[in-house]
This record gives structure tokens, sequence and C-alpha cells, in this order.
């Protein structure tokens, strides 16, 4: 379906032609129309499927067409880190080129200067604030902030927020709204604490949800079976045998990710790391340099599993499995992008079993099993009926001994 058989307004539609967009994609064209008729959704729809667009261009659409206050937050966009912000934001500034539909990205990490516009911005009244919810409550609790006349408040990454600890500051910011704001919940992932919310904040929600797209084919995905121990000299041997060029490891905490970043540069290796206790300037100056090639690998969490636009990266590595299915799809995926070669390689110790057989039933396929180097010495037997201790051996399941329904005497 074409944009003009969805959009009204001209304004808008002449933005679209000169982005060269034409055709709606699967989630664009389910969403838009409910949007501009003013239900509260909840859509379950993965990054790259053009769920920005979905959301920006009907609120764009309605804006333009008037009858919304000149002075009032008309919609606010919550998004998860900064750098989606930043990337909603600019991808605003091209679909109201031709609008007087204003827009600011707010988020943390900023001088006292950037504070200060921000303040001014939202107290004069912006049409549409990009936020991630800990600098927007900021500035809501210094009282200028009014959501009061807010007309649509979108949740973007919805999942990934809740990942991320910020479930209390969106119910926060959520009881400044008025009753009658459209509400729009986007994620990636619908685990239960998805629909346990949407239940408290949606009305009567339209539901949509389009199926997991599956890793390009262009990547080849592996995985090596092995004890936790000896993760690092597994990835240390494949950066012996083939140098890095623009490789991201994924870690699962900031704590491991320092620890690796850190064990990693002590092999000479060009190194930058992602987490969220890094200021914004740090992170722009991590990823400018890892597009320029000055640094060959980026240690990172799940910050960077979504949201970033490089398209030349020959390797994913995951050194730890990611909890859900879905995001490891969201992770592979920053390799072979744009019709390249990618590779993706996932480390399994004896405790992620379990993760690494729902990967493979999403995929519906057994990933290639790469052999570990006998110098490492011997490694898990993968079975997926293995658990683990809390110790954190191995251990297997055991049938509870039955309760012996005599008495005894």
């Amino acid at each position: 379906m074409r944009f003009d058989e969805l959009l009204t307004n001209d304004d808008v539609l002449d933005g679209l032609w000169d982005m060269h967009f034409d055709e709606c994609t699967p989630i664009q064209e389910q969403t838009i129309p409910i949007v501009l008729g003013g239900r509260d959704l909840l859509a379950c729809a993965q990054t790259g499927t053009g769920k920005t667009a979905a959301y920006l261009l009907p609120i764009i659409n309605k804006l333009a067409d008037g009858n919304y206050p000149l002075e009032a937050v008309n919609c606010v966009v919550m998004a998860p880190t900064r750098e989606l912000a930043i990337q909603i934001d600019r991808q605003l500034q091209g679909f109201a080129y031709f609008m007087p539909v204003s827009g600011i990205a707010i988020y943390g990490g900023t001088d006292g200067h950037t504070y200060e516009q921000q303040r001014r911005s939202l107290k004069m009244g912006t049409d549409i604030v990009i936020a991630t919810p800990g600098r927007l409550l900021s500035h809501i609790n210094m009282g200028y902030l009014d959501l009061s006349r807010t007309s649509f408040f979108i949740l973007d990454e919805a999942d990934r927020m809740l990942d991320m600890g910020f479930y209390e500051d969106i119910m926060q910011i959520y009881s400044h709204l008025p009753k009658t704001a459209q509400i729009l919940m986007f994620s990636a992932t619908m685990p239960q604490k998805i629909n346990q919310m949407a239940s408290k904040i949606l009305k009567n929600p339209a539901e949509i949800k389009l199926s997991v797209s599956k890793p390009a084919e262009k990547i080849e995905q592996s995985v090596f079976i092995c004890y936790e121990p000896q993760k690092f000299e597994i990835l240390k041997y494949l950066f012996e045998s083939e140098p890095p060029k623009r490789v991201i490891i994924f870690a699962s905490s900031k704590l491991k990710v320092k620890n690796l970043a850190r064990d990693l540069k002590k092999l000479g290796l060009k190194i930058g790391e992602m987490h969220s206790d890094l200021d914004q300037i740090t992170r722009e100056n991590v990823m400018l340099n890892f597009k320029a090639g000055r640094l060959s690998v980026i240690v990172a969490t799940d910050i960077i599993s979504r949201g970033i636009d490089i398209d030349d990266i020959e390797m994913v590595i995951n050194f730890d499995v990611p909890r859900d299915p879905e995001e490891y799809i969201h992770r592979v995926g920053r390799t072979a992008r744009a019709d390249r070669d990618g590779k993706a390689i996932t480390f399994v110790s004896n405790e992620d079993f379990h993760k690494l057989a729902k990967i493979e039933k999403l995929l519906a396929s057994t990933l290639i099993r790469n052999e570990v180097p006998a110098q490492f010495g011997e490694t898990p037997i993968y079975n997926t009926r293995v658990k683990t201790r809390k110790h954190g051996g191995p251990g297997r399941f055991r049938r509870k001994k039955q309760k012996n329904s005599t008495p005894k005497k």
C-alpha cells in the first residue's frame, strides 16, 4: 500500500516524496489507520520494520491538520537510550521538513547549557518531545513541564525500557497525562510484564503482532559449546587466527563489558566499550571512532543491539547468550547488512543450553557447532535436559522421591 492512500496532508506527502518513501511496510500499513482513528495500540514488531515512521507519520499528519494547542507538548515519545532518542529525532526532522511541527530530543549526559535549552523548549511548548524516561521525569519534577494537554504518548521499545528498570519512571510520567491521551506501545518482544503494563495504561487497544524476521541468509551462524572459563581463551584464539577489523562483542552486564574490554586491550587490540555508565559524549566518540576504523572491536551490552546504523560490521560475537531468542536476532542483525556477508558466533556454556534451544526453535534450524581446539581441554556435552546447580556446575534433573503413604510403625 502507498502512503498517499493512508495519509491526507500534502506537506507530509511532499516530505515523504523527497525522502523517496513510497510504499508502506507491513507495520506502517497496519498502524497508520489505527493512529489516525484515535485508538490506543499495542504492537509487537522488531527493529528495522519501520515502526518509527509508523507512529510519527500519522501523528505529524494529525498535528498538521490543526486543532492542537500551540504552546503545549502535544506528543511525548519515550525511548530507552539516548542513541534511539537521537535517531527518532532525526527521522522526525526529515518527515516534518516542510511543516511547522517542532520537535526536540531530551536525554541525559549533557552539559548545563544543553539542559537549559531543553528547559526553555519544554516550557515554551514543543509539538513532539522524544525523551529517555529519567531525563524527562527530572524536567517534570522541576515544575515547568506541563503534560496536562498532551494528546499522544508513545513507548518505543517498551520491553527494553522495562529491562532497564524504567517501569516506575514511565508510570510517574503517565500519571501526568490527561485521561484522553492516545497511547501507543511498541515492543520487539512481548513478555508478561509488557502485557501487565499495557493492561494498566491502554484503553481498549488494537493489537498488532508481526512475526519476527529471521536473520539475513548471508549471516554464517555458529556456536562454541564450552565452559564459562574457556570463553575468553576461545575469543583470543579467534582473534589470533584472524585479526578483527569491525567486530561487536555482546556481554550480559556492564561489569562484564568493562572486564572483557580491559582484558582485550592487554592483547594490543583497539577496543571500545559501550554501556549505560558512559556519558553521551563518550558514547558518541566511541561510535564515531568505530565507524572511522580507529577502533576494531566494540564490547557492549544490548544498548547497541538495536538502533545503530553501521552497514559493514563483519562479525557479531555473543560472549554471553542473550536472555530472549528475539534479542539474539537483534544482535546478529547488526552484521550482513546492505547485502553483505557476515558472521555471528555465540559462546554457549553449560548454563545456557536452554537458551540455545529456544533460539534454535525460533530459527527452526540448528546452528553450526564449531570445534573447540583441543588445547582448551574438555567441553560440556550439549544436553537440553541439563540444568545448573546453585554452585554453578551442571546437574541432571532428578526424580522427586515419592512420599511413603504408609505411616511408619
